[in-house]
């Protein structure tokens, strides 16, 4: 049986600013909420969500022997967090300004989990960063780490949202778990559905990705035609007005620091560059997921 304790100790030395151990268990009531929203087509799309939905919600499924969901959190807000401008017309999401989150929590999962194995010979378990069908901010809630604000990201105490996640899925239970957040604390606050300059924020936590900037300047683009509103790569709009994203802290981890300014970078700026200078200033950043071509297109002012 694994120590609790050990495993967040484990976490602190990693890097991480929280961390919560869950039980694994199927999450059906949110599975049939995600579905109902699947089959309101708000995933426009994005058609990758439509794939693996029973392994979403139960990681035994997704994860063979799964019993115990360690869930880890580390801060990123940084000096571009708190927005820019209204004339600015070339932003960027303040977690695109440092190193890919991706590389680094993985890095930081994999000490953890090569630190658990030994010290529990016979433990078998994964790491996982927002690339598998996981369901990861409900297990947030799950391990107490926080809630789901109406904007549809976890929202801590300590946080507020800018706040990034990793997992490791085990094979053992642990001696103690912690009790899952209730409720939330948003109160009557709607700044984020207020301040979302497309509407894509709807009742009931949920978003309709083809309206949203993040979608639109990220992924496979939606159909629908919206106004980028001066965003070239993600969009914090939901996050800046949040009044705990507010009074939350910088970012304490190096690893997060931030590599470049994006408001040293107006559209000229952007549109000199070549291939190479993009690899060179950019090349470990988020940045590379969209490429110079689909960033440089993003900048005008309506789609």
């Amino acid at each position: 049986m694994l120590d609790q304790r050990n495993i967040k100790r484990l976490a602190a030395q990693a890097g991480f600013d929280l961390c919560g151990v869950a039980p694994c268990r199927h999450l059906a009531a949110n599975e049939a909420r995600f579905r109902r929203w699947l089959g309101q087509g708000y995933q426009s799309s994005l058609a990758y969500l439509e794939r693996h939905t029973e392994k979403r919600f139960d990681p035994a499924r997704l994860v063979e022997g799964a019993r115990t969901a360690v869930v880890c959190a580390v801060a990123y807000k940084n000096r571009t967090s708190d927005g820019y401008p209204a004339t600015c017309r070339t932003k960027i999401a303040s977690y695109a300004c440092t190193t890919d989150y991706h590389t680094t929590i993985r890095n930081m999962l994999r000490g953890m989990l090569q630190a658990l194995k030994a010290a529990y010979p016979g433990l078998e378990g994964r790491a996982f960063v927002d690339t598998a069908p996981l369901a990861e901010k409900q297990l947030a809630v799950e391990a107490g780490l926080g809630w789901i604000g109406r904007q549809s990201l976890l929202v801590t105490p300590q946080f507020g949202s800018f706040v990034l996640l990793g997992e490791l899925l085990l094979n053992d239970e642990t001696d103690a778990y912690d009790t899952p957040f209730e409720g939330s604390r948003c109160g009557s606050c709607r700044a984020c559905i207020e301040h979302c300059p497309t509407g894509a924020i709807l009742d009931e936590r949920m978003i309709d990705t083809g309206r949203c900037i993040a979608c639109h300047t990220i992924e496979r683009e939606p159909d629908t035609g919206i106004d980028l509103d001066g965003w070239i790569f993600g969009c914090d709009a939901c996050q800046s007005c949040c009044p705990y994203n507010r009074r939350a802290p910088q970012h304490r981890n190096p690893a997060f620091d931030t590599l470049f300014d994006p408001a040293e970078l107006d559209a000229e700026a952007w549109r000199a560059l070549d291939e190479r200078q993009f690899t060179d200033c950019f090349g470990t950043t988020p940045l590379t997921r969209s490429g110079l071509e689909r960033i440089r297109g993003n900048i005008r002012d309506k789609r």
